[in-house]
């Protein structure tokens, strides 16, 4: 396990559509630092299901996510989350992933508190998500299973 010090992390909450992230590569202090590379990185190297994902998908669920943070250690990306909501009624959790050794620190509740707490989620009446393998984890941040609901998917062939 790697231990390090919650001051050496920068937590960013990107604006909707993270267009400096998706567009100019910015990271902490709005300085280029080829954040689109670092997060498809993260995303090949660190969650088995966005891995090789393209940078033009990338673009486009940063471009039509309502809120996206991503945690940054020594100039890289370590954590990631997004959201889509109508800022109203419901509101989605996506993608949130943290580097497979620095798990069990505290940094995904770190992901999804800020994710909860930005304007555009944190007064929604329902927030939703999906997991595969970490149902414990959304339990101890409230979260419970949905025994009302039936999860239907629907894959395109058209997918690109």
């Amino acid at each position: 396990m790697t231990f390090f010090k919650m001051q050496d992390l920068k937590l960013i909450q990107h604006a909707a559509g993270a267009p400096g992230l998706r567009l100019l590569g910015l990271g902490p202090n709005y300085l280029p630092s080829k954040g689109l590379s670092k997060l498809k990185l993260l995303f090949d190297q660190h969650a088995f299901w966005t891995k090789n994902r393209n940078y033009k998908s990338i673009r486009r669920l940063l471009a039509g996510s309502t809120v996206a943070v991503t945690l940054w250690r020594n100039g890289a990306i370590i954590g990631f989350g997004r959201a889509t909501s109508d800022g109203i009624y419901r509101a989605v959790l996506w993608d949130i992933i943290v580097s497979d050794e620095l798990q069990r620190q505290g940094l995904g509740r770190k992901v999804v508190e800020a994710l909860l707490a930005s304007p555009k989620i944190n007064k929604v009446e329902r927030v939703y998500l999906m997991t595969t393998n970490s149902s414990e984890f959304y339990r101890q941040l409230g979260f419970e299973k949905c025994s009302k609901q039936n999860l239907f998917i629907r894959s395109s062939k058209n997918f690109y």
